[in-house]
């Protein structure tokens, strides 16, 4: 079921909702759009799907328990082809699910119940990541087969891009503004948003999958023992 917003406003932020809570869907449908976004629900990730072929969103906001495919599955066949930051919402709200989230590729994770407000933040965040360049440093930084465009949040591998989050480019940014030069945990934690160093440690992880040759002996994405972590290129 999608419920657009006033039509004068083409250019507004287009969430889609994914939840089999109808009663929820249709609050959040509400309550977002009283907040100036577009909004389209869905009640499944097959539902979503659907959607997905034909519009674009710049943020979805997913649901962990549901009929059919589950919002951690769906998650990650979604980062096989896209790269739109999700926003996990669900009442399993413990460190394990949300670090089983970020694993999956997830940029964030409320737990229902949730203040509305800090939704709002949460997704004020997310499109902050996403829109918001880098100003140092700019340009390109070579990692051996990759090359990270600072600016713009481009990770290639040789001519193939690499498909990264908004949190993963927040994190390469951050670490690419001191290269040499080691970031603490703390700081990419609080960048991230969630606060939680580990879930700096899944991303780095991941990231690492993505940049390094050999994952279990980085080159580039290096771990300072007692501080963070510390970016190297070539």
């Amino acid at each position: 079921m999608t419920t657009p917003s006033d039509a004068s406003e083409p250019l507004s932020t287009h969430i889609l909702v994914v939840d089999d809570d109808t009663r929820l869907r249709q609050l959040l449908n509400r309550f977002l759009m009283e907040n100036g976004y577009r909004v389209t629900t869905a009640k499944n990730a097959d539902d979503a799907r659907k959607y997905l072929v034909g519009l674009k969103f710049d943020v979805i906001i997913l649901d962990v328990m549901m009929p059919g495919q589950n919002g951690y599955d769906f998650a990650a066949s979604l980062r096989e082809t896209s790269n739109v930051p999700i926003l996990m919402l669900t009442a399993r709200g413990e460190a394990a699910d949300r670090i089983t989230g970020l694993e999956r590729g997830v940029d964030d994770y409320l737990a229902k119940p949730f203040e509305p407000r800090e939704l709002l933040l949460r997704i004020a965040t997310i499109l902050r990541r996403v829109q918001q360049p880098a100003a140092e440093p700019a340009g390109e930084i070579k990692l051996g087969s990759c090359r990270f465009n600072v600016e713009r949040g481009e990770l290639w591998r040789g001519e193939r891009p690499v498909r990264l989050t908004s949190s993963e480019i927040a994190l390469l940014r951050a670490l690419a503004a001191k290269p040499g030069k080691p970031v603490s945990r703390h700081d990419l934690a609080q960048l991230g948003g969630s606060g939680m160093e580990r879930s700096i440690d899944v991303q780095i992880t991941r990231l690492r999958r993505k940049l390094e040759l050999d994952p279990k002996t980085p080159l580039y994405l290096q771990t300072v023992r007692g501080i963070g972590y510390m970016l190297v290129p070539d």
